[in-house]
């Protein structure tokens, strides 16, 4: 099992940070290796993505959410992660996004990845991307504000 600890500072309100990061269908413009995210419904979403150079899908489920605090989900099958994102108001205008991520590596190509750190890394740039893309709008383009307790 590998772990990802992950956390960059927004420069926009918290409730714009985790209004945007709700938004999980736009994932494709800030994640590179995510091809699409459809979301089933408030609590389940389907991924599709590239990995260690090989396409992979699986489906996810959002075990808990609390509006501009928390998001936690597991995957429901082997080739997804199990993480949380978490949302810490620093100011009215300041907010630090903290990605937390355990998945297993599959096959030789991605244990030799986790083990240099480039997943880290990935992740690293895809926060990045992501505090750019909603710097630059200063607005999520779509939010969800219910609460999800211990699916």
């Amino acid at each position: 099992m590998s772990t990802i600890e992950e956390s960059i500072d927004v420069d926009v309100p918290v409730s714009t940070v985790y209004g945007q990061w709700t938004q999980f269908e736009s994932f494709p413009k800030f994640m590179e290796g995510i091809e699409r995210v459809e979301q089933v419904d408030d609590t389940h979403l389907h991924w599709v993505a590239e990995v260690g150079g090989s396409r992979r899908e699986w489906d996810a489920e959002i075990t808990e959410q609390h509006p501009d605090e928390r998001v936690a989900w597991r995957a429901l099958e082997q080739g997804g992660p199990d993480g949380v994102v978490t949302f810490h108001k620093i100011s009215d205008g300041k907010t630090r996004v903290m990605v937390q991520m355990d998945y297993e590596p599959h096959g030789l190509k991605e244990t030799a990845g986790a083990m240099a750190g480039s997943d880290a890394r990935q992740v690293r740039d895809d926060l990045a991307s992501f505090k750019e893309f909603i710097e630059r709008r200063g607005a999520p383009t779509g939010s969800w504000g219910g609460n999800v307790e211990n699916a």
